[in-house]
């Protein structure tokens, strides 16, 4: 995770925490020569820039505008697009799919409940959230396997900061970029002419002022879709996982009583955040934190580390299920906060009902932690545990 010039150690991918710890301290406001950005390590400093849209802009390039999502629009295009999106992901919406999501959850149990052993992240924490996103816009199932490649390149870091690494992935991100808007592409035109009762067909659907969404518009969101609701989910479930194998004290209490699971998951949510960073662009000269920051430059949040800041979490290094409240930065914060955390939230809820009601114990199968090979997402990218069935 650490923004470095040579290769990015795998240790500092799974534990970037005291590289954090120690930026906090030394340089909470700090400018990266070497990338030319400023890094925001404060949980206040952070707040202050997610919430201040008018400085900050999500905004990247202009000359992006087209094939931007909503994640990376300013007011008052993206209070517009949201507004839209929004009916497919509101409270009663999702509870809706709580018996969907209960379904898949179990038939995936189903097939490795005699294995003894499974990998987390291959039998449940990958399918779950891509079979609910892939119905959701309506995709056959037989795709799902080539959704996981696609959405595993959008997040894709580089192995090291050798420019030849970089150009080799940006390159191969174009070209998946390309493959999945001529995918997206097929799917829209098959909905115009036979709507169904899919996330795609209502987009389809949608005015704002008289106006239709654009087919451009259709499938940025489409692959905001993919990118933010699978792998954060899945890192969610992983992540959650991890953290429960690493307090056995904490598991025991879970699984004795369910109740403690969404709190349980609020806290995996502030001390392994699926997602560490997110990124702003300045609008205009400002002074911030006794710092210049100049027009254009690019300011990285370190959500990983505001979610850690001892002046906010008390014993922020400690794993606690019973912390109250939950004010971590996970979701992000204002206008562009996580339209999909509440299905989010249910999806891993439901995973770890499912998954406690059916095994007893759980085990870390002894291997090599490979962490997901990402700038801003963290992650594994298999965690096999034995289990037994009650």
């Amino acid at each position: 995770m650490r923004i470095i010039k040579g290769p990015i150690e795998k240790e500092e991918r799974l534990n970037p925490f005291p590289w954090y710890k120690k930026m906090r301290q030394e340089s909470p406001v700090f400018f990266n020569e070497a990338q030319v950005t400023w890094d925001i390590f404060t949980y206040d400093e952070a707040i202050k820039i997610l919430r201040d849209h008018d400085t900050f802009s999500s905004v990247r390039r202009p000359e992006e505008m087209e094939k931007s999502s909503i994640l990376s629009m300013d007011r008052p295009r993206h209070t517009e697009l949201r507004g839209i999106i929004s009916r497919a992901f509101t409270p009663k919406a999702i509870s809706d799919l709580e018996p969907r999501i209960q379904e898949i959850a179990s038939e995936l149990l189903d097939s490795v409940e005699n294995q003894h052993q499974m990998d987390i992240v291959k039998d449940l924490a990958y399918p779950l959230p891509v079979i609910i996103i892939a119905e959701l816009l309506g995709v056959p199932s037989e795709d799902r396997e080539q959704f996981k490649r696609w959405s595993d390149l959008l997040v894709e870091g580089p192995r090291d900061m050798n420019p030849e690494t970089i150009q080799r992935l940006k390159q191969r991100k174009l070209q998946g970029r390309m493959e999945l808007e001529e995918y997206f592409a097929g799917v829209i035109e098959q909905r115009r002419k036979e709507p169904r009762e899919d996330l795609i067909s209502a987009l389809i659907a949608a005015e704002i002022n008289g106006c239709h969404l654009t087919v451009q518009e259709i499938i940025n969101f489409s692959i905001l879709l993919l990118a933010a609701g699978n792998e954060t989910t899945t890192n969610l479930i992983t992540n959650a996982c991890r953290c429960f194998l690493e307090h056995p004290a904490a598991l025991n209490e879970i699984q004795q009583d369910f109740r403690l699971i969404p709190p349980a998951l609020e806290e995996v949510l502030r001390y392994y955040s699926p997602v560490q960073a997110t990124s702003r662009i300045v609008k205009q000269d400002t002074e911030f934190a006794g710092r210049l920051l100049q027009a254009g430059e690019q300011v990285n949040v370190w959500i990983g580390s505001a979610n850690r800041d001892e002046r906010v979490f008390a014993d922020p290094e400690q794993f606690d299920i019973h912390r109250t409240p939950h004010q971590h930065l996970a979701f992000g914060k204002g206008i562009h906060f996580c339209i999909g955390a509440h299905l989010a939230r249910l999806e891993a809820k439901i995973a770890f009902e499912a998954l406690f009601e059916r095994f007893a114990e759980f085990q870390l199968v002894p291997c090599e932690l490979e962490p997901i090979i990402s700038g801003f997402v963290y992650g594994l990218k298999a965690l096999p545990v034995e289990m037994s069935k009650r």
